[in-house]
């Protein structure tokens, strides 16, 4: 027995620096996972509401594709356009029976097809009717121009550029 004032035995003091010592390499590695949890909770934070948004990231989700609304349009090429965000292109078509925005798909799927668009083209739309923005778009499914023809989507809607996987416009 030590009485009290006394120095503990050189064997308890060991013992009592290795434990504080595991004390401390335990708090350490704690630090470490906290470090990790706090890093992976900031990226969730960040990656799940831009995910949220839908295609293009400016909160609007694209319509799907309605195969029971499709129908044919002919008509002349007013305006190309490719909005932000999305990263699609955009037509607004004029017909006989009034001007018609067009919804075709990606930019790239575009590019990637050779195929483009200029103000003044004429061209056959098959598509689908779709409320889009607090108005009617119609979702191309193939655009004919001349003796060429882009095919963006199958017969029941689900797009080239997805690889088989259904996606909105």
């Amino acid at each position: 027995m030590v009485a009290a004032g006394e120095p503990l035995p050189i064997e308890f003091q060991a013992q009592s620096l290795g434990i504080a010592q595991e004390r401390r390499r335990n708090e350490e590695i704690m630090n470490i996972y906290k470090l990790h949890f706090s890093t992976m909770a900031a990226v969730l934070l960040i990656i799940l509401p831009a995910g949220a948004q839908g295609p293009g990231g400016n909160g609007k989700r694209a319509p799907m594709y309605n195969p029971s609304t499709e129908m044919t349009v002919t008509g002349t090429v007013e305006e190309v356009a490719h909005p932000g965000g999305w990263g699609g292109t955009h037509l607004t078509l004029k017909t006989e029976k009034g001007t018609l925005d067009v919804h075709l798909g990606p930019s790239r799927f575009l590019a990637e097809k050779q195929f483009t668009f200029a103000k003044g083209d004429r061209i056959e739309v098959t598509n689908s009717k779709v409320a889009y923005a607090g108005g009617d778009a119609l979702a191309a499914r193939v655009v004919k121009r001349g003796d060429k023809t882009l095919t963006l989507r199958d017969s029941s809607g689900i797009p080239r550029w997805s690889r088989g996987r259904r996606h909105s416009l």
